[in-house]
């Protein structure tokens, strides 16, 4: 290979270089973009005593005349709807216990009672009975209701469905509990 060769192929690849560098700072001078002087966004902490206010407008809110939502629910419809519950739920009488706790006479009981199931400290905390307005709270969204529950279950979003499911564990039960 003679010396005119050897400089064709230095000069390609010196030609290739400068295109290349110049290629991107044309590009930086065409797409331009303004870099802010403070990266990220500001993010507004509420103290203690404004988070409990936020909370109590809340619950105002998400009041729910419960005759008026248990009305438009179905007992048929209810049952479909369960078997999305009962990959975890038993509703049998004398049935055991799942991933999630048996829900034969769950209406009425002592929210997290069962002796042999080991519920989450949330749930344990949590000193209610299941009413029919606790669980229409609880099956909306059971994450946020109680908050560190273990269900893992996203809620029933339909009114219906929420109705349907409450009338059906309300009617697998030993003494039913009146409607409102």
């Amino acid at each position: 290979m003679d010396s005119f060769e050897i400089n064709k192929i230095i000069g390609a690849i010196l030609l290739i270089a400068l295109l290349t560098i110049g290629i991107g700072k044309i590009s930086n001078m065409v797409f331009f973009v303004e870099k802010p002087i403070n990266p990220g966004y500001k993010v507004e902490v509420l103290e203690k005593k404004d988070v409990k206010n936020i909370t109590s407008e809340n619950s105002e809110i998400d009041e729910i005349d419960i005759s008026s939502l248990l009305a438009m629910g179905d007992l048929n419809h209810g049952e479909k709807v369960f078997k999305k519950c009962s990959a975890c739920h038993s509703i049998n009488k004398g049935g055991k216990n799942k991933i999630g706790p048996a829900l034969y006479n769950v209406i009425g009981r002592k929210i997290a009672s069962i002796d042999d199931y080991s519920y989450s400290k949330a749930m344990a905390a949590y000193d209610k009975n299941w009413t029919f307005e606790e669980m229409n709270g609880y099956l909306k969204k059971p994450q946020t209701y109680i908050k560190g529950t273990k269900m893992a279950f996203a809620g029933l979003r339909k009114e219906k469905d929420r109705a349907s499911v409450i009338l059906y564990l309300n009617k697998n039960s030993d003494s039913p509990l009146p409607l409102p």
